[in-house]
């Protein structure tokens, strides 16, 4: 049987229809009109109820303008959007712009939720405005910050509950936004295709899974959703892929209390940039995005690498990049999974929060080529939401390693500590080249 694959297919189409926020108001009813969400406060008492764990609800919203305000811990950030046609990655996607939810979060007795690290206090001084996952400078924020009962925190019913009774409010107005009558400010096409001209490469995404407040939620029903989903712990963390559209329509929802520095939420993956960055070059076939959770004991983090390996086989790869949020603990897994790929002769490279705090404990001989997400001046978690997450400029240098690796051209090998400086130097020669169609296989590039 002759089958012909010599051109470039659309598998699926996704549709992201963007209406702009000008102020968001609490009143007796939820609706969208000109610019304006409302937010029914019932609905605050509705998610307060919604939950045994939690003790209570408050909402408020914050302006561009009066950003130092004390805030609890951010639990998460999360865009508004509701399906309009379709499931999750396919359809039409209605989404707000100029407005984002944060989830914040802290117990009866006073105690934060948070794990490594907690970014309470002044919003000012705690969020990297403009990253991927955090609200950018000039939008507003809607924060909704529950109170659970005391200590459990640190159980997964308890942050759970929370993103739970958050849904609650928010399902009130992903249901009028799915049916809005209005022209969008803007229309997004995003495609997922396939061209087997291009060499196949994929995106390995290691997600926290060691139970607690370590988990995510993997395809909601509506886009950054709980609702629906089914959390990677519960799956064993075993690997699971996810097209592009998926991702970039809001396929995971974090239940993630990490450090906030590295920490990836639910907005992270809404505007991924390797995800972007994979999926627009011409030159590469992004067959997908595989998410693997990182569990708390060695034997089974053997296995879920194990699994990883034996999927990438059937994949027929050129190369992959392998990330992760956080350090520490899951860098353990983040070596075996860089593992399971190089020891099949697929080009690999590995990206991660290292720096001085985050140094790997732990390497093999296939880790020669990682990029370094940290930008605390002096290394560390800085407890600044979303400071040291993946963005555009570490994406692209990682696709100008990729392409080196995949191309044979030598990577020089990184000095024994941490510097800056190679960070800086790498980024300069990968954007004096930003003018390309694509991100060239960057010659003089370093690890």
């Amino acid at each position: 049987i002759t089958v012909s694959r010599r051109r470039r297919r659309i598998t699926h189409t996704l549709v992201r229809r963007e209406y702009p926020v000008t102020q968001v108001q609490i009143g007796q009813d939820t609706s969208y009109h000109d610019g304006t969400p409302t937010i029914d406060v019932a609905s605050i008492e509705e998610a307060a109820q919604s939950q045994d764990l939690v003790h209570s609800v408050t909402l408020d919203v914050i302006e561009a303008s009066n950003r130092h305000v004390y805030t609890n811990t951010i639990m998460d950030v999360m865009p508004i959007a509701a399906k309009a046609e379709g499931i999750v990655g396919t359809g039409v996607t209605n989404a707000l712009t100029g407005v984002v939810v944060i989830l914040t979060g802290v117990d009866e007795n006073g105690v934060q939720i948070h794990e490594f690290g907690s970014c309470e206090g002044y919003l000012d001084e705690k969020v990297a405005f403009g990253r991927p996952g955090a609200p950018d400078a000039d939008e507003l924020i809607i924060r909704v910050n529950v109170v659970l009962a005391a200590g459990v925190g640190m159980e997964r019913r308890g942050p759970l509950a929370a993103h739970e009774a958050c849904d609650v409010i928010l399902a009130g107005i992903r249901e009028e936004l799915a049916t809005v009558d209005a022209q969008p400010e803007r229309e997004l096409v995003f495609t997922d295709s396939h061209d087997p001209e291009a060499p196949r490469v994929v995106l390995v995404k290691e997600i926290m899974g060691q139970g607690a407040m370590h988990d995510n939620v993997i395809m909601p029903t509506e886009p950054a959703g709980v609702h629906g989903g089914r959390k990677n712990v519960d799956l064993g963390n075993v690997p699971i892929v996810l097209s592009a559209n998926e991702v970039r329509d809001g396929g995971i929802h974090a239940l993630t209390c990490i450090g906030p520095a590295t920490k990836e939420t639910t907005r992270h993956y809404w505007r991924e940039p390797l995800v972007a960055a994979l999926a627009d070059d011409p030159e590469l076939n992004l067959v997908g995005v595989v998410f693997i959770g990182s569990p708390q004991v060695n034997d089974e983090k053997q296995y879920v690498s194990e699994r990883l390996g034996a999927l990438v086989e059937t994949m027929d790869l050129d190369g992959a990049i392998v990330t992760t949020e956080g350090f520490g603990n899951n860098h353990i897994d983040f070596a075996g999974n860089i593992a399971a790929l190089g020891s099949r002769d697929i080009p690999v490279v590995g990206v991660t929060f290292a720096a001085y705090q985050g140094a790997l404990v732990v390497g093999n001989e296939y880790m020669d080529a990682m990029v370094e997400l940290n930008k605390d001046p002096d290394g560390f978690e800085n407890e600044q939401l979303s400071c040291s997450s993946i963005c555009p400029e570490d994406a692209r240098r990682a696709l100008a390693l990729l392409k080196a690796k995949m191309a044979g051209v030598p990577i020089a090998s990184a000095p024994r500590r941490w510097s800056p400086d190679v960070v800086a130097a790498n980024q300069e020669r990968v954007d004096a080249l930003a003018g390309a169609a694509s991100i060239p296989a960057t010659e003089g590039v370093r690890a």
